[in-house]
């Protein structure tokens, strides 16, 4: 068995249509599902991802409104690393962020800039040879566009008590010093730990909830299996619909997710209307009325894309 790459990564925002118009308009990412957090369905799920909604390329996130900034630590991811082909395409993303207000920094081949909320973001030049994950957007050249995740950086105060697991039981390649690799079928990605800084973790805006890492549907279970023999205590395999989902924390307090690749996001929307309406999984349907009024309007990031 192996992890195919990251699937998803899952964070924070207190304002959702601020956060749509900063990951769909600015970044260029697709809208593919707006749904609610099925563990708490009064608040909004939101999914950005490729053209197609691919693992490997989608970033959720969770809307609490007004939540407080969050401050990232030991025990959490803190940076998520995008690809761009090109040293051109790194000149684009350094001229478009600053059109609309990013600060930026280029250090190298690469360029670090944070969302709104303090949510901390790099593009590095891919050399992964994986299929580009790219979403067609007004403004963003294809050749610029976004390519998936490269991988993540997160706080550990100890990395090396989360070697067996990484190594052993979830089949991560070491790749130098607190950096390890995740080498599927299709999709490579990275998991890297950095010292953490002296300040108390706190979840919140900004922030990353979990990461999550795909599976065939074939493996879950075993993984499920596999990851108990370990030692850890994960979740019985839970249904969110448009995939399967286990979860545990890592030795190092970062929370992990092995989803399945499908059943995907067009289960209840037309491929070419992704994310254009309130998506609910049959259990909540009967909640639509209500939710709809009680959550906060979106526009349609097609209909009204940033330039």
């Amino acid at each position: 068995m192996k992890l195919d790459g990251i699937h998803h990564i899952t964070a924070i925002t207190g304002d959702a249509p601020a956060n749509v118009e900063f990951y769909a308009g600015v970044l260029g990412l697709r809208l593919v599902k707006k749904t609610v957090n099925q563990d708490d369905p009064t608040v909004y799920h939101l999914f950005y991802a490729d053209e197609k909604g691919s693992p490997g390329a989608d970033l959720t996130f969770f809307e609490y409104p007004h939540a407080a900034r969050g401050v990232p630590g030991a025990g959490m991811v803190h940076r998520i690393v995008w690809r761009v082909a090109s040293l051109a395409a790194l000149d684009f993303w350094e001229q478009r962020l600053a059109a609309h207000g990013t600060a930026r920094r280029r250090e190298g081949e690469n360029l670090r800039f944070s969302d709104p909320e303090g949510l901390d973001h790099e593009l590095a030049i891919d050399q992964s040879g994986d299929a580009p994950l790219i979403a067609d957007t007004p403004g963003v050249p294809a050749e610029h566009a976004l390519r998936g995740f490269a991988g993540v950086h997160a706080y550990a105060q100890d990395p090396a008590a989360s070697e067996a697991l990484l190594a052993q039981t979830l089949g991560f390649e070491h790749d130098g010093e607190d950096r390890w690799l995740i080498e599927g079928e299709n999709r490579h990605g990275f998991y890297r730990y950095d010292r953490p800084p002296a300040e108390h973790p706190r979840q919140g805006a900004g922030s990353v909830h979990h990461i999550a890492f795909a599976s065939t549907m074939e493996d879950h279970e075993a993984w499920r299996q596999r990851v108990a023999a370990a030692g850890q205590r994960p979740t019985p395999v839970i249904d969110r619909f448009y995939f399967r989902s286990i979860y545990f924390r890592e030795p190092s307090g970062v929370l992990f997710e092995i989803a399945t690749i499908g059943p995907g996001f067009s289960s209840d929307e037309d491929a070419a209307h992704l994310g254009e309406r309130l998506s609910l999984p049959p259990r909540f349907e009967p909640l639509r009325a209500r939710l709809e009024q009680t959550l906060t309007p979106l526009p349609n990031p097609r209909a009204a894309t940033v330039g």
